[in-house]
């Protein structure tokens, strides 16, 4: 299977060769077009309980879109998006685990199996959801964000808005909190932010959607 992503940062999209026998697993409305002879199954992600629980808790859909190609086949084309204008990277896991925040999956190799994991009530008051995706495995992820995608290593605490923030390391801290103060948490307009505690790798999208709904709000209701 080749794999290319084009048109980076601002509308970003991945275009994929699958040969004979390949396979995709790629989110629910991911899939921008393919060639006739690429098969697509859908399936409930982790079951029905557990897909319900994504939905509901954690912001991403129930199901999940296996693409093949048959053996006797000479190979196909599909290519992938995502909802929002914005940048796609490819993290490749070697026996590891990432969490994502909800909305920053769109595919992975087969080999990657998928998790549900507790964030808490605190998580989920702040916009974020009770729920984490966990993808562990081997193999390739792609994930998405609004904006351009930053990459950054930390060695010790580090702050984000709950916003940009898209996927974490495992050995990465996360607590949800206030900015500062009550009176500057809620008058200075950053309200949640996300503690971070390394070391690990943490990845972030440039542009907020909630910014982007409260600017638009603000010159629809003027």
């Amino acid at each position: 299977m080749e794999t290319d992503i084009r048109y980076r940062p601002s509308f970003a999209t991945i275009f994929v060769h699958l040969n004979a026998g390949d396979t995709l697993i790629a989110e629910a409305g991911a899939m921008a077009s393919m060639d006739s002879t690429v098969c697509i199954q859908t399936k409930l992600n982790g079951g029905l309980v557990k897909g319900f629980l994504r939905k509901i808790f954690g912001g991403e859909t129930m199901f999940i879109n296996r693409f093949t190609v048959a053996d006797d086949a000479s190979g196909a084309d599909l290519v992938l998006t995502q909802q929002t204008p914005g940048d796609i990277i490819e993290v490749e896991l070697k026996d590891s685990a990432l969490f994502l925040q909800p909305g920053a999956f769109i595919a992975c190799d087969p080999e990657v199996k998928f998790q549900l994991k507790w964030a808490g009530f605190r998580s989920w008051f702040s916009g974020e959801g009770m729920f984490r995706l966990r993808v562990i495995g081997t193999g390739r992820v792609w994930l998405g964000g609004y904006g351009g995608i930053v990459e950054r290593d930390i060695d010790e605490s580090y702050t984000v808005d709950t916003g940009h923030l898209i996927a974490y390391e495992p050995s990465v801290g996360l607590k949800v909190g206030m900015s500062g103060g009550i009176f500057s948490s809620f008058f200075s307009g950053e309200g949640f932010v996300s503690k971070m505690q390394g070391p690990g790798k943490i990845y972030m999208q440039t542009r907020s959607l909630d910014g982007l709904a409260s600017w638009t709000n603000g010159h629809l209701y003027r």
